[in-house]
């Protein structure tokens, strides 16, 4: 969440960077409520300070055997009001923090305004293929060398979602120990975290409570705790380390995990929904990063190049963009999509989305380090990034990498898996 420093300093400025997300932005109540909390804690001080008095006189008068009836019904008094300053504290302390947390990121300087429409491509990497004459989608072309099985897939789990199958099972599983393989290799935690989780790792990681409906929610009985089947990774990987405090040695901790995603988006029937592009469950890689507040800049450079580096591994056409304001992820402050061509749609799809959240996924999950030379703690800066997701690669490997006769080239990178360099048979 916010620092509530930046917005006491500021709110004008808060509001001003808010509303480059959001339309409508108002701090009036943070500010009210904020006011309050300082006013009861100034009470209970000055309260606290005043039973300290008194408990030494009346500690001093008693060793002389003097009477302290009249001062004792003091104390009694100031305790009364002290229990009832504190009560008032923990209520306005919390309304302050639910307030709080409805914001979302303060986006950096240098996102750009608007929507989507307003992304910037920073780079491009390699030319889209030219297509030939026995061009087909993959869609059709996962048929053909049957990869995957839609209408399987609808029949066990309704509506978005799809087996993969022979060649496209080892395809997609290929992808994954690719992306594993280069990630323990450039030294970064290997971890398979649950797959359900409790309902405040979604509120560490920004996704609750605005979109406390994208996700799948369990009914259970155990223990009476309500639980979620994760979204993506990045939730796991930050809740794991809620309410720690990280040795600043151990520092930057770069975490990455396998797991199914789960999401209540809905596939559709339009051209660039179709086949793999959207749907309830898909694979992903994850990589993330706890970092000090200077390495941050760092971190996010070596992310992004880690994402685009895996695609230029599969030899496929991309490009990268810095998202604006309005779309970036509201725990966000900033990301770059780095985004693969799909010929059938003419267009470009996210395969990862790298980003920094600065200190504000550390403050709802309460994750923090000690800074060297200073005393206390400080809340640590987080980063993650997709490394990748698969459901969009395969329909790029299947379209940008098809030849005039049918077959598909394997990527180099997946053919010891495969123990093939090309699917299906020419014609």
């Amino acid at each position: 969440m916010i620092n509530i420093e930046l917005i006491r300093k500021d709110p004008a400025a808060i509001e001003a960077a808010l509303r480059r997300r959001v339309d409508n932005v108002s701090l009036a109540e943070v500010v009210q409520l904020d006011n309050q909390r300082r006013e009861i804690q100034t009470a209970l001080d000055e309260r606290r300070s005043k039973r300290n008095e008194l408990s030494k006189q009346i500690g001093m008068l008693r060793g002389k055997g003097n009477d302290t009836t009249e001062l004792q019904a003091t104390a009694t008094s100031i305790n009364s009001e002290i229990a009832e300053l504190e009560q008032r504290m923990t209520e306005t302390q919390a309304s302050l923090e639910e307030k709080i947390a409805q914001f979302p990121n303060v986006p950096d300087d240098r996102v750009p305004d608007g929507g989507k429409e307003n992304n910037q491509v920073v780079k491009t990497w390699g030319e889209p293929p030219k297509l030939h004459a026995q061009f087909k989608d993959h869609h059709e072309l996962s048929r053909q060398h049957e990869l995957i099985d839609y209408e399987r897939g609808t029949k066990i789990g309704g509506s978005g979602f799809w087996i993969y199958k022979g060649q496209g099972a080892a395809l997609e599983w290929s992808l994954i120990d690719y992306f594993n393989r280069e990630h323990v290799k450039d030294g970064y935690t290997f971890m398979l975290p649950p797959h359900l989780l409790l309902d405040f790792c979604g509120f560490a990681a920004g996704q609750f409570p605005k979109f406390r409906e994208d996700v799948f929610h369990l009914q259970v009985t155990e223990d009476n705790r309500q639980r979620f089947l994760l979204p993506t990774a990045e939730t796991a990987i930050l809740s794991a380390y809620s309410e720690e405090i990280l040795e600043r040695e151990t520092l930057p901790l770069k975490v990455f995990a396998y797991t199914p995603c789960y999401r209540r988006e809905g596939g559709g029937y339009r051209t660039e929904e179709r086949g793999t592009l959207r749907g309830h469950q898909f694979n992903k890689v994850e990589m993330f990063q706890f970092v000090e507040p200077d390495d941050a800049e760092r971190a996010l450079a070596e992310l992004v190049r880690k994402a685009e580096r895996l695609v230029e591994g599969l030899g496929l056409h991309y490009r990268t963009s810095l998202l604006a304001a309005k779309d970036v992820s509201a725990s966000m402050r900033m990301t770059y999509d780095v985004e693969v061509w799909i010929p059938s749609i003419n267009g470009y799809k996210e395969v990862s989305s790298i980003s920094w959240a600065g200190d504000y996924q550390a403050r709802r999950a309460n994750i923090r380090y000690k800074p060297e030379g200073k005393k206390g703690t400080a809340f640590i800066h987080t980063l993650n990034a997709s490394g990748l997701a698969t459901s969009r690669l395969l329909p790029a490997i299947v379209e940008q990498l098809q030849r005039e006769d049918g077959t598909i080239t394997v990527p180099e990178p997946l053919r010891h898996w495969l123990g093939t360099d090309v699917i299906g048979k020419p014609k």
